[in-house]
């Protein structure tokens, strides 16, 4: 007769997958929008469902010549322009019950406390990019070698004038700061604009050959040469770049994905609390205490308030 082998199948019971019980969470990018908000209140005279900032506007330029014997006549300083943010409430939610906690092979409570707070920082951030782009009037949709139409000096760009070619280039990282700097918009970062751009975008400025393109000055410039080794933008024609993948994508209409990049100076958003964004442990009050919930909410809003000191370009990418 033929030997049974006592092996995995013969004991198949004994024999069981191991689960590592140190669980990683989901990748994550950097927020970034809240970090360039630089205009609160500062004397706020109450609390209110909106906060309305005002602007002083200066006099017109005073380029005529006395009369010796005739007195100046008084002119009456511009009504202020106002800027209103709205605060609404923003928040969620999870409640895990008592089974999963006292059954699931890792602790699910620390690891439920911080997907919420995730949550909180991700969505304030995606909510803060939305206002900025949808309430954003300075648009310029990208062209290859220039933008569309003119559409760089205030007629807001259409996204379905985006094709293909149309990706970012040195001609808009010149272009843009200098009408910002016509604008008068101040810097954000010393003497630079804050530029956010796609990982898609900034692959498309990067890739230009000749002197007036990106590489050129990164190759000879010293130190700043192993920029080209590790992939950064750094600081280039007035505005310091960042790269994030946070920026918004949509497709056009036409199978093309267009691509938000956006140029940030001093005051360029305004933000109003009434309750900061924080985490709540709610209490249990089920009839056997069984059900735990967490979350997070805020009372909060923002707005632009200097629109000369934000720019946005729409572009393709030749990643896509």
């Amino acid at each position: 007769m033929a030997d049974v082998f006592t092996d995995t199948t013969q004991l198949s019971n004994l024999v069981q997958a191991a689960y590592d019980r140190a669980i990683e969470f989901a990748l994550r990018s950097v927020p970034q929008f809240r970090g360039f908000v630089t205009k609160r209140p500062v004397q706020q005279a109450m609390p209110g469902s909106s906060v309305v900032f005002e602007l002083y506007n200066d006099l017109t330029a005073a380029t005529s010549t006395l009369s010796e014997d005739v007195d100046v006549a008084a002119v009456g300083v511009p009504q202020t322009t106002t800027v209103s943010v709205t605060l609404s409430p923003y928040g969620n939610a999870v409640i895990t019950s008592e089974n999963l906690r006292l059954e699931a092979l890792s602790d699910v409570e620390p690891a439920v406390a911080n997907i919420v707070a995730w949550n909180m920082v991700d969505s304030i951030d995606a909510v803060i990019q939305n206002i900025i782009a949808a309430n954003g009037t300075n648009i310029a949709a990208a062209q290859a070698g220039g933008f569309h139409s003119t559409q760089i000096d205030g007629t807001a760009a259409a996204k379905n004038s985006v094709t293909q070619t149309d990706v970012f280039t040195s001609t808009a990282a010149r272009a843009i700061p200098a009408v910002m700097r016509t604008n008068k918009a101040l810097p954000a970062v010393g003497d630079y604009y804050r530029a956010l751009v796609h990982p898609k975008v900034s692959v498309d400025l990067r890739s230009e050959t000749g002197a007036a393109g990106w590489r050129d000055p990164h190759a000879y410039s010293g130190d700043n040469a192993g920029a080209i080794w590790k992939g950064e933008l750094g600081a280039y024609e007035g505005a310091a770049y960042v790269e994030t993948p946070r920026n918004t994508v949509v497709a056009n209409g036409t199978s093309i994905n267009v691509y938000n990049s956006y140029f940030l100076g001093q005051q360029a958003l305004a933000e109003a609390v009434a309750e900061e964004p924080h985490i709540v442990f709610g209490l249990r009050t089920d009839k056997l205490m069984r059900f735990q919930p967490v979350g997070w909410k805020s009372l909060i809003g923002w707005n632009v308030f200097r629109q000369a000191a934000l720019f946005q370009v729409y572009s393709a990418s030749s990643l896509h």
